[in-house]
């Protein structure tokens, strides 16, 4: 591995994106990290389509393809190509090493895959995490109605040793008292 190239983390993160409730990368960032033109890619995935059910890669429609054009700065109308990107899944993207036979597209694959894993570690530790925090909110939340009731109480007793009412005498009472 030493005379590979090595593609910086922060890189291949800011390529991943999340569409459809999927974490997805666009055929033109992927074929930019394969050093292939985005044509080639596309023209060896038409060849292989038996390996790209619809959960491994599949096209924007219009609307997304335009919000994402918005989100990112370099997504400029005009600058890319005609056609709809193509976005592959994390399977996806582990299937075009089979189909780019490159030293580089497999390098880069092993790279990206390692991310995703990263990525979906992180994922599951802050789900933890938010789950931890909505149980220590509903802990919380029973103790302030304890608490409220604590106060209500404490109230009521303050109430009564302010305004005591008078007591009524025990033991025999004489003709008199009655």
């Amino acid at each position: 591995m030493s005379n590979e190239i090595s593609i910086p983390e922060e890189v291949i993160l800011t390529k991943i994106y999340f569409i459809r409730e999927q974490k997805v990368m666009l055929d033109n960032d992927l074929a930019e990290l394969y050093q292939v033109e985005t044509k080639q890619l596309k023209r060896q995935v038409k060849r292989n389509l038996e390996r790209f059910p619809e959960d491994f890669m599949f096209e924007l429609t219009k609307e997304e393809y335009d919000f994402l054009r918005s989100q990112i700065g370099t997504l400029k109308r005009g600058a890319h190509s005609k056609y709809l990107p193509i976005v592959f899944t994390e399977q996806g993207v582990s299937m075009l090493s089979s189909v780019l036979n490159s030293k580089q597209a497999i390098n880069v694959n092993i790279q990206i895959m390692r991310i995703f894993a990263k990525v979906r570690q992180i994922l599951t530790d802050n789900l933890s995490v938010k789950l931890e925090i909505e149980e220590i909110k509903k802990k919380l939340e029973n103790q302030d109605k304890n608490i409220e009731l604590v106060f209500s109480y404490l109230d009521e007793l303050i109430e009564k040793q302010e305004n005591p009412q008078p007591r009524k005498k025990i033991g025999y009472k004489r003709k008199s008292e009655l």
